[in-house]
């Protein structure tokens, strides 16, 4: 069922620009159907702010169980923003303190850029786990994208993330290692996820922790994984949720970058993302500025337009699959009131009643 638009946020008038059904709150309102409530928790800095938002409002909108779905955009402080992000943030999204006092179905928690060694020594940090520590008591379950998932992980096990000494970067073939969990039962075998961090959690630290790895790739490692209760917090490594051109503009920019001299290495393509067309017009753009740097010229345009009709979309549609699934299961168990994160009768240490 679809989203409803209870603001006049823009992401609603983008999503239905594109095809996506939009419910108005009149109409809502006429409909016999349930009403669920998931919280976005955005920390993306000013330029993906917006992008954000529609990325993970389309994957929740693209769900079939039989309900209408309120989204709950909020941010915390401990993040630099300008003014065009801050009149936003002002006028579309709510408060912490509204969200607690109103309540949620789910929690999606997004990724953010770091300054820090550390992940306890960011701004962010001390912001970050006060919605942690109400989400796990208050929301019946927390998704968790990338940062968001390093952050909750160290939080509540003490175990940091690792350094890798590089960037895993691009589109990796993954496979379903526990075809039990609800959460993957009905989804492809095998299918791509995009990937884009320097630092890991690996499946040895997860499972000492005690958490049960779903889904996982030879070359990028585990993406998807849940708590030991199977259900309350879902934890993604992977950007399932990314656009087709997500990657194509991260790599922009960091070309860009090497441009204005912020890095001294020219980036190296995202893995299994640019065919070989692609990789052609990229390197001999490569070559044109490096040229123009040397020589001090402009920056010569960036041929986007050429690319775009030679990139592929390998994960959307299992991404898709994914939400729909943690949508349904938290249909199952959230308590009708969504300041109570479940149904009177459901065991917090096992609301799905699973034995993996």
């Amino acid at each position: 069922m679809p989203l409803v638009a209870h603001t006049d946020l823009p992401t609603f008038q983008r999503l239905h620009a594109e095809g996506q059904e939009i419910l108005s709150v009149e109409r809502a309102s006429r409909q016999d159907i349930r009403e669920m409530h998931i919280g976005l928790l955005n920390m993306m800095p000013d330029a993906a702010l917006e992008a954000t938002e529609r990325q993970f409002f389309r994957l929740v909108g693209a769900a079939n169980p039989i309900v209408q779905f309120h989204m709950h955009p909020f941010t915390i402080r401990g993040q630099e923003r300008g003014p065009e992000a801050l009149a936003h943030i002002g006028r579309y999204y709510e408060s912490f303190e509204q969200i607690k006092a109103q309540g949620l179905d789910g929690l999606i928690v997004s990724g953010a850029n770091v300054s820090q060694p550390r992940l306890p020594e960011e701004p962010f940090w001390e912001p970050l786990t006060e919605v942690f520590d109400w989400a796990r008591e208050n929301v019946t379950s927390i998704l968790c994208s990338c940062l968001a998932t390093h952050a909750l992980f160290e939080y509540a096990t003490g175990i940091p993330r690792t350094h890798l000494g590089f960037k895993r970067w691009g589109v990796y073939s993954h496979h379903v290692v526990e075809r039990r969990h609800p959460l993957v039962s009905t989804i492809n075998t095998r299918f791509d996820v995009p990937h884009s961090r320097f630092n890991e959690i690996f499946r040895e630290d997860m499972e000492r922790a005690g958490l049960k790895v779903l889904v996982e790739s030879a070359e990028a490692g585990v993406h998807l994984a849940v708590s030991r209760d199977l259900l309350r917090v879902v934890y993604f490594q992977g950007h399932p949720e990314y656009d087709t051109v997500s990657l194509l503009k991260e790599y922009k920019r960091e070309v860009l970058r090497y441009y204005r001299g912020e890095r001294e290495d020219y980036p190296p393509f995202p893995e299994h993302y640019f065919n070989t067309e692609v990789g052609e017009v990229l390197s001999e753009y490569g070559q044109h500025l490096r040229s123009a740097r040397r020589a001090g010229q402009s920056v010569p345009e960036f041929p986007e337009s050429e690319i775009l009709r030679h990139l592929d979309n390998t994960w959307h549609d299992t991404a898709k699959a994914v939400f729909n699934n943690w949508l349904g299961l938290i249909y199952q168990v959230t308590d009708q009131d969504r300041r109570k994160p479940l149904m009177d009768h459901v065991d917090p240490g096992n609301p799905l009643g699973l034995r993996l």
